[in-house]
């Protein structure tokens, strides 16, 4: 699987770990973010990882910043991408599973390394469930297109 991770200055070390990690399982990485350690404002990265996934040029996105508020917002903004602020292993299962996200953001200065591999790696592995997931996946891609949700009619 190809994943594009990205980061500002408070979560760029972190990304180039775990995007180390994720090549030694066999995934093809690519990072967005400063090249050293100067500072970087969220959504430069933000929307290199979301303008990837939504090309196809990568399978999943991986973002991380102080909270993952604000990578979250910025990637959001990308029509076609579903980003998700998860903190612990039910929220990411829940993010792929019910909301097919296909970007993951992560907090920098609230979860540890460790933990945050073991996320991304969730992540990865879960499916979307569809079923009724989708027919709300509808609704969203409605919303991007400037359409009211409530006015559709989406079968299961």
């Amino acid at each position: 699987m190809k994943i594009a991770l990205g980061a500002d200055h408070r979560g760029i070390e972190t990304a180039r770990l775990i995007a180390e990690h994720l090549k030694r399982q066999g995934h093809e990485t690519v990072v967005f973010g400063p090249a050293g350690g100067e500072s970087c404002d969220y959504p430069e990265p933000a929307y290199g990882v979301a303008k990837s996934v939504a090309d196809g040029r990568a399978d999943r996105g991986v973002l991380i910043c102080g909270t993952g508020i604000g990578v979250s917002i910025a990637a959001n903004k990308v029509q076609g991408v579903r980003a998700a602020v998860v903190h612990d292993e039910l929220t990411t299962q829940l993010s792929r599973s019910h909301n097919d996200a296909n970007v993951v953001c992560l907090s920098g200065d609230l979860l540890g390394q460790r933990l945050m591999e073991k996320i991304v790696g969730l992540f990865i592995a879960t499916e979307f469930e569809g079923g009724r997931h989708a027919r709300r996946l509808g609704k969203i891609a409605a919303i991007e297109r400037g359409e009211n949700p409530t006015e559709l009619v989406m079968e299961e």
